[in-house]
């Protein structure tokens, strides 16, 4: 107990020594987020991290909304029909609907979110553009009349998959964004959701206000307010000091402080995030270190061999943890996959059977991990535990570690490499929402450029597939493939601590969502 009465005096003196540029305390009208990342701009085309669009999922709607659990509730659509063919999926909107600036959002403005984000001349990389359109085989879109719109695609698709994809694009009104440029669109949204942008502080907070007579979700409080606090110990000390209401990313080691605080309790769930090391196979970095040697198949799986991913969860995330078997959640992985045990010995054993010996330096090759901080729990500490790793088996790691704002500019572009670290989100619902981050071999969310043929010829075949166990032996086939020729050196699934104010009666859920508008004072 007196360790724990010292941790809080520790982050109530932190927290005290921090002066926030905004200094607004939660009251009963306002509800204060605190999140480690900025985002990198307002526009919804251009989302790209989970910390970005929990703030847009307050400022924007959808067609549908998805769950925690993959069960998907209507939003801006009251229903939907589906072809014959499965092809053509028919949204009917409710009545009377508007986007923040009073313009009437009608089935044109649906259409025309799709086109703007799938539009070559716009470049967007982030999620609508580089994941959920690709992966949906899209098309273009129909307007049908004023309340009923048709989002083209080129195959069928399991429905629940195929609705969640569309279900992640942000709708917004045509006449103001059609007006505006890329530019201003990025600084000035305006939305269609329960909330309303008023102000963005770069580095800062991001200020929302509730919308007047929004009908289709609660607005429980009159203010959001999203702060950025990149430091996790700060993030815990304002917690802890009344300043703000929910926290992300509570280091393991302040979780005792949290709790034993009176103020907060740290919710800890076990995350859908898939952590990896991708492997980058992209000819720009035909030059870097060690990039022959990653396109080798045998290298890529004696390098599963090398990192302790148990002990990385028990002694840098500070709970046990089963290391990924493949890039999808359990219970939907194939159950005849075993993860890779850590074995150095087998992993120097597979590189010198690839032509790796060590040199009479101990070196067998030189590469370089990138990696980010603050963005994932503890992340920067576990990029640099696993170039260790690398290095003991005689792969000399040399670690570079970005600040997330610089790390973010180059993971759209494919610009990271020859290795680097990364989490992509997941659900527990569906095993091809999961494997849709590699649709093809130029998706957006392929940040590896991995192309397997018989991967994406088997994704491709799912197309022509109607039957549930059918489908599900092509799914365990795709992962085979996965883990025999990995582009990821697969790691684990994140687990969440979540600092939240006693204060409020809100559940945290699994795949890092903060949707937040439904929390309420007790």
């Amino acid at each position: 107990m007196a360790r724990s009465r010292y941790m809080i005096l520790l982050v109530v003196a932190l927290a005290l020594a921090v002066v926030p540029a905004f200094a607004q305390m939660p009251d009963e009208e306002t509800l204060i987020i605190g999140q480690s990342v900025d985002v990198g701009a307002l526009d919804p085309a251009s989302v790209n991290s989970r910390a970005e669009a929990n703030i847009f999922f307050h400022v924007f709607s959808t067609l549908f909304e998805i769950g925690d659990d993959g069960a998907l509730r209507p939003y801006l659509a009251t229903e939907y029909s589906i072809s014959e063919d499965g092809k053509e999926w028919t949204f009917t909107l409710n009545e009377g609907l508007t986007c923040h600036d009073g313009e009437a959002l009608t089935a044109e403005d649906v259409a025309y979110s799709f086109e703007r984000a799938a539009d070559p001349a716009n470049a967007f990389t982030g999620n609508t553009a580089g994941f959920a359109l690709p992966a949906i085989g899209y098309q273009g879109m129909r307007v049908d009349n004023d309340l009923q719109v048709t989002v083209l695609t080129d195959r069928y698709q399991t429905p629940n998959l195929k609705l969640a994809l569309i279900s992640e694009v942000y709708i917004h009104c045509k006449d103001y964004y059609a007006s505006v440029s890329l530019e201003e669109a990025a600084q000035n949204p305006v939305g269609s959701g329960p909330y309303r942008f008023v102000e963005w502080v770069p580095d800062d907070h991001i200020l929302l206000e509730a919308v007047e007579g929004y009908t289709l979700r609660p607005t429980n409080f009159q203010t959001q307010i999203w702060r950025v606090i990149p430091e996790a110990s700060t993030r815990v000390a304002e917690l802890i000091a009344g300043n703000v209401d929910v926290i992300a990313n509570v280091p393991p080691d302040q979780i005792e402080a949290v709790n034993a605080s009176g103020v907060a309790e740290v919710q800890a769930v076990a995350g859908t995030r898939r952590i990896y090391v991708g492997f980058q196979f992209g000819e720009n970095f035909a030059d870097a270190p060690g990039y022959d040697a990653l396109q080798k198949t045998e290298v890529r799986v004696a390098l599963q061999y090398a990192v302790d991913v148990p002990t990385i969860c028990a002694t840098l995330l500070g709970t046990e943890c089963e290391r990924a078997s493949s890039m999808v959640n359990p219970p939907n992985n194939n159950p005849n996959l075993e993860p890779y045990p850590y074995d150095p010995a087998k992993a120097e054993e597979l590189l010198d059977a690839a032509g790796y010996p060590r040199g009479a330096d101990g070196v067998r090759f030189e590469t370089v991990l990138m990696g980010p901080r603050g963005r994932y729990l503890n992340d920067a500490n576990v990029v640099q535990a696993i170039g260790q790793y690398l290095t003991d088996i005689g792969v000399n790691t040399t670690v570079d570690i970005r600040d997330w704002a610089d790390y973010r500019q180059l993971i759209s572009p494919k610009e990271v490499g020859p290795l680097f670290f990364l989490g992509t989100g997941g659900g527990t619902w569906e095993a091809l929402y999961d494997m849709a981050d590699l649709s093809g071999p130029t998706a957006g969310t392929n940040y590896t450029n991995w192309n397997n043929q018989e991967w994406f010829d088997l994704w491709n075949s799912l197309a022509d597939i109607r039957d549930v166990e059918q489908e599900r032996a092509v799914v365990n086939q795709m992962l085979e493939v996965f883990y025999n020729d990995p582009p990821w050196l697969l790691l684990y699934f994140q687990p969440d601590f979540y600092g939240v104010s006693n204060r409020l009666d809100w559940q945290s859920r699994r795949d890092e969502w903060i949707v937040i508008y439904n929390a309420t004072l007790k």
